[in-house]
C-alpha cells in the first residue's frame, strides 16, 4: 500500500508517496508523467516526516545533499540515469550530453533525456540540474518555472557552503 502526505513549499504544494519510509514519488502540483494509478494510495499525516524535514532544509538553503531511503521504480537504464543524476553537485548543471557521456553512452542523449524526464523523485534526485547544451531551460516534469526556481535557489546558496 502506498502512503502519501502533502507539504507546502516555496515552489507550491508537493506530494510525497511511497511504502514505509521508502520515498517512491515526489509530485508537483502538475506533473508531465504522473503515476498511473493513485486509486489505492492512502493519506497518512505522519508519513515521510524525515523527507519533509530535509526538503524544508533544502528550501531554507541549509541542505545540499539528501539522506533518505528512496525507491524509484524504473527500467535498468532509467535507474542508471537516476543514479548518475545524484552525482551532479549542488548548484551546478550538466547538459544532457554531459549526462550521456558520464553514463558511457554519448550517443544516447535522447534516451537519457527521456529517462531524466521520468524521474519519479525530483529534487531528491536532482534532474532539475540538467539543461540544454546551449544553457537553455529544457523540459522539466514540474514545469520550466519550477526548474528555474530550484536552480536559482541553489545558485543563491552555493557560495554559503563553500
Amino acid at each position: 500500500m502506498i502512503a502519501y502526505v502533502d507539504m507546502d513549499s516555496p515552489i507550491g504544494g508537493l506530494t510525497l508517496a511511497g511504502v514505509g519510509d521508502c520515498l517512491q514519488y515526489l509530485l508537483f502540483p502538475t506533473n508531465r508523467h504522473p503515476p498511473a494509478d493513485r486509486a489505492d494510495w492512502v493519506f497518512r499525516a505522519d508519513a515521510f516526516t524525515e523527507a519533509r524535514r530535509q526538503l524544508a532544509e533544502y528550501f531554507a538553503g541549509t541542505r545540499q545533499v539528501f539522506d533518505l531511503a528512496i525507491g524509484p521504480q524504473g527500467t535498468a537504464f532509467q535507474t542508471r540515469v537516476w543514479q548518475t543524476l545524484q552525482q551532479i553537485p549542488y548548484g551546478e548543471t550538466w547538459s544532457y550530453a554531459d549526462l550521456a557521456s558520464r553514463l558511457g553512452q554519448a550517443k544516447a542523449v535522447r534516451a537519457v533525456g527521456a529517462a531524466n524526464g521520468r524521474n519519479p523523485v525530483p529534487i531528491i534526485i536532482p534532474c532539475h540540474r540538467v539543461i540544454g547544451s546551449d544553457g537553455s531551460m529544457t523540459g522539466f516534469g514540474g514545469g520550466i518555472a519550477i526548474k528555474q526556481q530550484l536552480l536559482e535557489l541553489e545558485a543563491s546558496q552555493r557560495n554559503l557552503f563553500a
